[in-house]
């Protein structure tokens, strides 16, 4: 079953890639893997994924220590601050900082170990009250006194888009993002860098593409319906 859905999901991000005129090596493909127990992970890993993505830290770190080591873990779930000294050397890039009391925590942590964490400011476009985020009016403020810290590196942004049933109503919240970057990159600020886009999910994720998408986060369209029965 993974791996059809995986060739189906590949199939549909070239297309998305092409329409857009742009090259399939410009998107990152993160497979969503939170509830997934490791037999799953290992069995998309034999088929090549090699970039997954985690929603709550216990499940991140005990999947960190079961599986091989090249694998790239990101943390893309809302981040607690008491529990940011778990991941802070396991997940390559955190997509979900929205607060600088979070921001401050992992300054703090990475600090400790002498390494500098690689973030995404989460931004909530849509500005939906049950989300996270930091409001668009906000980032660039946010984003400016982020680059003060010396072991964070802003490397973009993630929004998580509303869940809606015809796609295309969620354009104009990839489109805002992807301007909003441009906007931020034109102000050079030291220490950040907007490449990437983390945004787009299995029900929307070739139309975030088509927007400037960098990476798009799909669990159900890799692996089925999430199973809330798995502890962790």
């Amino acid at each position: 079953m993974i791996r059809d859905q995986l060739h189906e999901v590949e199939t549909r991000i070239q297309a998305a890639c092409a329409r857009a005129g742009r090259k399939r090596e410009e998107v990152t493909l993160i497979a969503v893997s939170k509830t997934k127990p490791v037999e799953v992970l290992r069995e998309a890993y034999d088929l090549g994924v090699r970039v997954f993505g985690e929603n709550k830290v216990q499940e991140l770190t005990e999947k960190f220590g079961a599986l091989p080591t090249d694998i790239h873990w990101h943390m893309i779930g809302h981040l607690q601050t008491n529990k940011v000294k778990y991941i802070v050397e396991k997940a390559e890039l955190i997509h979900s900082v929205d607060s600088l009391r979070l921001a401050q925590a992992i300054e703090k942590e990475a600090a400790k170990r002498g390494l500098t964490s690689d973030i995404l400011v989460e931004v909530n476009v849509a500005e939906e009250k049950s989300k996270f985020g930091v409001r668009v009016n906000e980032v660039i403020s946010f984003i400016e006194t982020l680059a003060k810290f010396p072991h964070l590196h802003v490397c973009g942004l993630m929004t998580i888009a509303p869940f809606v049933e015809n796609p295309e109503e969620n354009r104009p919240i990839f489109k805002n993002l992807h301007k909003l970057s441009v906007d931020i990159a034109h102000k050079n600020i030291d220490n950040v860098n907007v490449n990437i886009l983390s945004m787009g999910m299995t029900n929307d994720y070739e139309v975030a593409i088509e927007e400037g998408a960098t990476m798009v986060r799909v669990g159900t369209g890799i692996f089925g319906a999430r199973d809330y029965g798995v502890s962790g």
